[in-house]
């Protein structure tokens, strides 16, 4: 991944790129005296490009992707290196992403993933990822879309919240407690399941699926699971699955320039085949 455009503090920068904080304050000053403009501004939030510092982006953005382009064709198609940020929302990122990188990683030995588990939408034109997984599909942007696999939820809860209030039917939803996402963090419609299956407000709620499913395991009441977060929570059984079922999709998402980088090419493969085989897997658990 190259250099972070979007605001951002020189300590991080260094991170990122493995240098000091001191060396990046000290490129930033050589590359704006080189070029005789201002590009950067500085404030205690740390570096935000200026007007004429944005316009330098496609530039710099091509030399990166030239750069990997020289160093791939003489390296050759070998296993894949460098660092990529992969950002995910926490759901995948929990229950399905972590065994499918490790596997990539396995393989590609010189390779470091960067996995970034929040509710929320990546945005790829401010770098901050270099693909992104999305809950639906973007209708906007210079961005390349392709579907990364299909999934399923169902109602479901504790066996020890079932033993205590036992579900007879759809038409007694109204009388259960529900566990879902707080209704005006919702960023995606494909998220409000609960609507969609016409269940009651909820008890309790989270912008976390993983807190959901915590507080499912608990015996909170009822909520709609990812059939693919089921084997991580044993205490936990479908309810109505023969009335109640839903599917989503999952969404890999890039910038439209990085299709000429063969390497981001070649872990997007990589991502789509192993994550089908993986929700398969975890699917008929």
């Amino acid at each position: 991944m190259g250099p972070c455009f979007a605001p951002c503090k020189a300590a991080g920068s260094g991170k990122r790129l493995k240098i000091d904080p001191a060396t990046v304050g000290r490129r930033v000053q050589r590359l704006e005296e080189a070029t005789r403009a201002r590009l950067f501004t500085k404030s205690p939030q740390g570096y935000a490009l200026t007007e004429t510092g944005a316009r330098l982006i496609p530039h710099a953005e091509a030399a990166e992707r030239a750069a990997s382009g020289a160093e791939e064709s003489l390296t050759g198609p070998g296993g894949l290196t460098g660092q990529i940020r992969l950002g995910a929302p926490d759901g995948c990122a929990n229950y399905l992403l972590p065994q499918v990188l490790a596997r990539i990683c396995d393989a590609n030995p010189g390779l470091e993933v960067q996995l970034v588990a929040l509710p929320r939408v990546f945005n790829l034109s401010k770098r901050e990822a270099d693909m992104a997984i999305g809950v639906s599909r973007p209708q906007a942007g210079r961005l390349t879309v392709q579907k990364l696999t299909d999934y399923r939820l169902h109602l479901a809860a504790s066996r020890t919240y079932l033993a205590q209030n036992p579900v007879l039917g759809a038409e007694t939803l109204h009388q259960h407690r529900f566990v879902g996402y707080i209704p005006d963090l919702i960023f995606d419609k494909e998220l409000d399941y609960l609507s969609e299956i016409g269940a009651p407000p909820v008890a309790f709620s989270s912008n976390s699926v993983s807190v959901q499913l915590n507080f499912l395991r608990q015996g909170a009441g009822l909520g709609v699971v990812h059939d693919f977060a089921l084997p991580a929570a044993p205490e936990l059984v479908r309810v109505l699955p023969d009335q109640i079922s839903l599917t989503r999709s999952f969404w890999l998402i890039r910038h439209a320039d990085d299709g000429r980088i063969a390497r981001l090419g070649r872990f997007a493969d990589l991502l789509v085949r192993e994550a089908r085989a993986e929700m398969a897997r975890l699917e008929s658990v």
